[in-house]
């Protein structure tokens, strides 16, 4: 198969809707099941099956089988990326911009598969790159020596591996950059460690608490409602 033809092909299995929110609700990086992604999808059980056999089979997700139970996730960040690079092409419906999944919680904190995304995944990029921390680049990104000695500090040190390590990803609601890779993912971890950020249920949203508004604010900067 030709790139041009598995690209359309890729194309093709964004383009139905039951799809489309299948790998929306797996954005936040982790596994679900068939039966909450029937749930997510809006159809039945039985569609549902048809749907995730071909995504599988397309490498956008993947399964793990513990006991009776099978739990899909996405493929790779790569899938992640590019999903959220979707969402940005397309924007918000005109005249509608409060019509998105989750309204207003969404565009304020969520995840993008591991990192953060919205109005908090962009400040901690322009906090960040303001400091001299990072240097992001339209082709990734890199830690400063003052900015090592930071993350270290704050206790978010990117893990080993052959991921990239750190790159720009246009946010869809900001349409300006937060961070992603391991990097990204990091940063995220160690906001959830601290519980400065807590996840919602059924949704990429994540609350800011009490604690993650201090903390943001003395350490970054950052000052959002959550």
């Amino acid at each position: 198969m030709s790139d041009i033809t598995r690209m359309a092909s890729i194309a093709a299995l964004l383009g139905d809707p039951a799809r489309a929110n299948i790998l929306t609700a797996l954005m936040d990086g982790r596994a679900l099941t068939a039966k909450e992604l029937a749930f997510a999808a809006h159809v039945s059980p039985q569609t549902t099956s048809g749907h995730l056999a071909r995504l599988t089979d397309a490498d956008l997700l993947t399964v793990e089988k513990q006991g009776r139970h099978r739990y899909f996730r996405l493929a790779s960040p790569l899938v992640g990326q590019m999903l959220e690079g979707v969402m940005a092409v397309a924007g918000p419906e005109p005249g509608r911009t409060t019509a998105w999944r989750g309204g207003d919680a969404l565009r304020t904190a969520r995840t993008c598969y591991d990192h953060l995304a919205g109005r908090l995944g962009v400040a901690l990029a322009d906090s960040l790159t303001a400091a001299g921390h990072v240097a992001l680049s339209p082709d990734g990104g890199e830690v400063t020596d003052r900015g090592h000695a930071f993350l270290c500090d704050f206790g978010a040190v990117p893990l080993a591996g052959k991921r990239i390590f750190c790159r720009p990803c246009l946010d869809w609601s900001e349409r300006r950059p937060h961070i992603a890779g391991r990097l990204g993912a990091a940063l995220a971890s160690r906001c959830l460690e601290l519980a400065w950020i807590a996840r919602q249920r059924d949704s990429r949203a994540v609350s800011i608490t009490a604690a993650g508004a201090h903390g943001f604010a003395e350490r970054f900067g950052i000052h959002i409602d959550g």
